[in-house]
């Protein structure tokens, strides 16, 4: 219950264990092409270039900067949490002009606060954290895409955290480019990357006086492994494909609607059962992940040895604040397969014991009760 890796359900690890074929073995092509199918559904996108790049969530978003900046060209980076920082570093270090526009962790930016930033810098690219992980922050996207567009500048957003448990519409907003990571909501091992490149993100792409600084995240190389021309360009992680192939399908197989409405239930149960032990959310309600759940931890309570007793004792993990939020928050994930009834109740249960023995001061069986309560009435 942590902030990810989440929970993986039996059927996707036992794809993992399936023969291994080679990377262009027709078996394996009909895998890639139903991942991408199922991962345009889950994207919300027809766009075409979408897929698996090889390698961590990480490795997604270096490749949306590196392929839509070259040197000289300006980028704003909205800075909120640990991963807007990333991505700002990431564009510096391909040579991209890098304003950042920065809010203190936990807060998310204004559309006002977008606007007076892209007329003032004229930008070719504009990212921006969707769901931000290290503070379970929601960035409302609808008026910033259409300010971002009408200013000619392209939109490359970070769907880490947020796809599969929230909507991530990118069709309908225009996003140009947005990257995810298969081990969240998408509740898969970590090692794949979903990517999608909108049609004015390609065409920035063809326009490129330079090579991309990296040949192996060079979209202008991958479209032709995962086009329909499947020319050689590097051995794919296979048995990952196999895993991610399997997870899209129970995402499939449950629905978009189903899911998000999955996730938001949890999400409220978890939150009636904090508050009932006084314990205050980090992030103001209305931009509040359902996935992503940062709280501030109460007064009295040891962080690290909240923690340790909840893994050692009840087989529970959660995350630590990261960044200034070190030592602050607790970072509750409720993503995927982890976003369960049962996950929910057993941890109030658990983190109520472990605050009681540390003398923190709170109703017996407040917590419990209250999720109880909510699942009731809903």
């Amino acid at each position: 219950m942590g902030p990810g890796p989440s929970g993986i359900h039996p059927s996707v690890l036992a794809a993992m264990a399936a023969p291994t074929v080679g990377h262009l073995d027709p078996y394996f092509l009909r895998v890639m092409d139903e991942v991408q199918s199922m991962l345009r559904h889950v994207f919300q996108t027809t766009n075409p270039m979408t897929m698996a790049v090889s390698g961590t969530g990480s490795a997604g978003m270096e490749a949306c900067v590196v392929n839509l900046v070259e040197p000289g060209d300006r980028m704003i980076v909205g800075v909120n949490g640990v991963f807007g920082g990333r991505m700002a570093d990431v564009a510096g270090r391909a040579g991209a002009i890098v304003t950042t526009l920065e809010r203190p962790f936990g807060e998310v930016f204004s559309p006002q606060e977008v606007a007076d930033a892209v007329k003032r810098v004229s930008p070719k690219v504009v990212g921006i954290v969707h769901a931000e992980t290290s503070t379970g922050a929601r960035q409302p996207l609808e008026e910033i895409a259409g300010i971002v567009h009408e200013a000619g500048a392209l939109l490359l957003v970070d769907c880490v955290t947020s796809l599969a448990g929230i909507p991530v519409e990118i069709d309908r907003l225009g996003i140009d480019a947005a990257y995810s990571g298969s081990q969240k909501c998408l509740s898969c091992p970590p090692g794949l990357a979903p990517v999608t490149f909108g049609p004015r993100a390609l065409e920035a792409m063809d326009r490129r006086r330079t090579k991309v600084a990296s040949w192996y995240l060079d979209i202008g190389l991958l479209r032709n492994y995962w086009g329909q021309n499947r020319a050689y360009h590097h051995t794919a992680p296979i048995n990952m494909n196999y895993a991610l192939h399997q997870a899209l399908r129970l995402v499939v197989e449950e629905g978009l609607p189903a899911r998000f409405a999955r996730h938001a239930l949890h999400h409220a149960a978890l939150r009636a059962g904090l508050e009932a032990m006084g314990i205050r959310y980090s992030v103001a309600a209305d931009n509040c992940l359902p996935m992503l759940n940062s709280v501030l931890i109460p007064d009295g309570a040891d962080d690290a040895a909240v923690r340790t007793q909840l893994l050692n004792q009840f087989g529970i993990e959660i995350g630590g604040g990261l960044g200034p939020m070190k030592g602050k928050t607790w970072r509750i994930g409720l993503m995927g397969e982890t976003a369960r009834m049962s996950h929910v109740l057993l941890f109030l249960a658990a983190l109520e014991q472990c605050l009681r023995h540390q003398r923190v001061h709170l109703a017996p069986g407040a917590a419990v009760a209250a999720a109880n309560q909510y699942y009731l009435a809903h």
